[in-house]
């Protein structure tokens, strides 16, 4: 091995293992409410699965935002040029704020029209309805946190996300405990104890972001003069920019909200089979999505330092590398299939339905790391951001949920030959990801002089 490969991988594992390890203690937060208002009950569980749905789509839609700053910021950074970061994070900061403001109120003002889109069971849409009305006011600290953590990211600043999240996860935890099953003396609040949890963990989030910018941050720190700023030229570019990426993160969030919304009017116990799927799922995706973030990054650098050339080779190693956590991923779904069907507390209906489910997800996860890789990190980094958007309008929308819509409703399948055929578009995506990697469309300067 080259010098040149071990710096590249030295430097890889400073962004992946971080990445990975805030990927994880994320999911680690979702699971955690799964597990113990899933010893509660499966309608309980699939309120409050439900509910997190629209705190999905918000997080998708700033994923779309920061992620199409980071382009930006990426390059810029490879230039060093701070001046232009400054006024591209004031612009993500803005809309971030603007977007949990939207969402707080569609929450707190109507949450029952909120659950009405997934689920047709009275008894889960009133539990979804409390759970949403609590949660909301989590939006707003989450979304600034969000984006300020993620642009850190483009700056390779990593280690403070995760520190950052493991302190959520332990609030997260220690409050559920309390509140979810009353310990200490304290009321047992069920689903509602699951929200306050969530609260408390997204303002220690912030907490902590405002502590480390003000004391710790030596590359970067927010002032509100920020805000001030104007620039016609990079305002383009982040729109320029972001828009496709924000349509997109919509298109694929809003698609698998869809998704369980459609399994979601199968029946509870199919609800609450496919949120502990998407839980293992997402398990079973942190290191593979510590990948592709870290693609974005360090592709964007050398772009914006000059080199294609290099570019080009980081990409060839970015494949290889999530190929290889793609196989990961599913050989740990594989392995706590067995624990999970033993450990909640489900339906046998639901029961059956989870075991084919994660079989089905373990196939899914390696099309998803490849996939996620390419589009999220190598073509993002590279300047491309309209890709993506083009294959989850095609193979999403037009093909995986239009089926799956006629398979649930019109044809009346079975749920889980339903959820076959809505989580097969991975799947079908690869060859076109593919050609598009191997045509260097993607590799683009997006940075001004």
């Amino acid at each position: 091995m080259t010098q040149e490969s071990k710096n590249f991988y030295r430097r890889t594992s400073a962004l992946v293992i971080p990445m990975a390890i805030q990927n994880l203690i994320n999911v680690g937060i979702s699971s955690i409410d799964v597990i113990m208002l899933g010893k509660i009950g499966e309608k309980v569980l699939s309120g409050a699965s439900l509910g997190a749905q629209v705190q999905f789509i918000m997080g998708l839609l700033l994923f779309g935002v920061t992620s199409g700053a980071s382009v930006l910021m990426a390059q810029y950074w490879g230039k060093r040029d701070m001046r232009s970061i400054e006024t591209i994070f004031a612009l993500a900061i803005k809309t971030a704020f603007v977007t949990g403001v939207i969402f707080t109120l569609a929450a707190f003002i109507a949450p029952q029209v909120l659950m009405s889109l997934f689920t047709n069971d009275s008894e889960v849409r009133a539990n979804g309805a409390l759970y949403l009305r609590i949660v909301c006011l989590s939006y707003i600290p989450n979304s600034l946190v969000m984006v300020y953590l993620n642009s850190m990211r483009s700056m390779e600043k990593v280690v403070i996300g995760s520190i950052t999240y493991l302190s959520s996860l332990v609030t997260n935890t220690v409050v559920n405990l309390l509140l979810i099953f009353g310990y200490f003396g304290l009321p047992k609040l069920g689903i509602m104890g699951a929200a306050i949890g969530t609260v408390a963990a997204r303002f220690v989030e912030f907490i902590i972001v405002i502590i480390y910018d003000k004391k710790f941050n030596d590359v970067f720190t927010f002032h509100f003069e920020y805000l001030k700023i104007k620039s016609k030229e990079l305002t383009s570019d982040f729109l320029k920019i972001s828009s496709p990426v924000i349509a997109n993160e919509l298109m694929w969030g809003v698609g698998l909200s869809t998704m369980t919304a459609i399994l979601g009017h199968l029946g509870s116990a199919t609800t609450a089979a496919n949120s502990v799927a998407q839980v293992c799922r997402n398990l079973a995706t942190v290191v593979a999505f510590g990948v592709a973030n870290s693609a974005a990054v360090m592709i964007g650098k050398v772009i914006g330092e000059g080199n294609k050339e290099r570019a080009k080779e980081y990409g060839k190693r970015f494949i290889k590398l999530t190929i290889i956590t793609g196989i990961a991923g599913s050989i740990v779904i594989l392995c706590v299939r067995p624990v999970v069907l033993s450990v909640l507390t489900l339906s046998d209906d639901a029961r059956k339905l989870l075991s084919v489910m994660l079989l089905i997800m373990a196939y899914y996860v390696i099309a998803q790391a490849y996939n996620t890789t390419l589009i999220v990190g190598v073509f993002r980094g590279g300047g491309d951001t309209r890709f993506g958007f083009f294959l989850d309008v095609t193979f999403m929308w037009g093909i995986s949920i239009v089926l799956g819509f006629i398979a649930a409703f019109i044809l009346e399948l079975p749920a889980i030959i339903v959820a076959f055929i809505l989580y097969f578009d991975e799947i079908i995506k690869i060859p076109f990801s593919t050609w598009r990697y191997k045509s260097y469309k993607w590799l683009n300067d997006v940075t001004r002089k």
